[in-house]
């Protein structure tokens, strides 16, 4: 029978290692990763194309880590997402940035995964946050350049459309307070009203295994006295 503790990224392999970590840190602090990686999702994602402000590429890292989702994309062609490391506040370590080269690939790449590529917009008419199907499968939303929103790329690319609703004399809003919105609205819904959600085990587990080496001092060393390999 093959020992599937010591076949590398099985399941099995990072929880051993995850618990030998947690020898080396508070136990309410290997709780806290438990609970919140068990929060966490891939069902919806996030793409931000050429966002250039740090203070709403930091918020847009914020935002999904507070709600939940786990991986954000990014498209760097015309500007650096470069978030501030005083606004972030290392809420970039436990949340995945996907970069890439252009927004063709990372539509493409999106779609390859199995995402609905949903354009954040208020110039189109289009679904709200209340009206949004969450339930017909995994999406991404996809947030335009501060002052341009999303490219005609995008807009030739999406499956679907999405606005905020206004009743007052403004137009939109700007994109770290539309996000903000959006990802609260659809990951709760998505977790009332779709199944799975979550990640798979083994992505939890993977997950909580890269956390906890973020939690503890030299963790390559520690991990190498235990095992022969890590």
């Amino acid at each position: 029978m093959r020992n599937t503790a010591s076949d590398p990224h099985s399941q099995e392999w990072y929880a051993e290692r995850t618990e030998y970590l947690g020898g080396f840190m508070m136990p309410e602090r290997m709780q806290t990763l438990q609970s919140t990686v068990a929060m966490r999702t891939r069902y919806m994602t996030v793409l931000a194309e050429n966002t250039f402000h740090p203070h709403n590429a930091s918020a847009l890292v914020r935002h999904c880590e507070a709600f939940g989702v786990q991986t954000m994309h990014t498209v760097e062609t015309l500007c650096e997402f470069n978030p501030s490391s005083n606004i972030v506040r290392g809420t970039d370590k436990w949340v995945d940035i996907v970069r890439h080269a252009s927004t063709a690939e990372a539509l493409a790449s999106l779609r390859d995964s199995g995402y609905r590529i949903v354009a954040t917009t208020p110039h189109r008419e289009s679904c709200t946050p209340e009206t949004f199907d969450v339930a017909r499968g995994p999406f991404a939303l996809v947030f335009g350049t501060e002052h341009a929103g999303i490219s005609d790329e995008v807009i030739a690319g999406a499956d679907e459309f999405l606005r905020i609703p206004m009743c007052g004399m403004v137009e939109s809003l700007n994109v770290s307070a539309s996000a903000a919105i959006l990802i609260y609205m659809l990951s709760e819904r998505m977790r009332r009203e779709v199944a799975d959600w979550r990640m798979s085990p083994l992505e939890q587990a993977e997950t909580l295994y890269r956390w906890a080496r973020e939690c503890v001092r030299d963790d390559e060393n520690v991990l190498k006295r235990k095992f022969d390999e890590i």
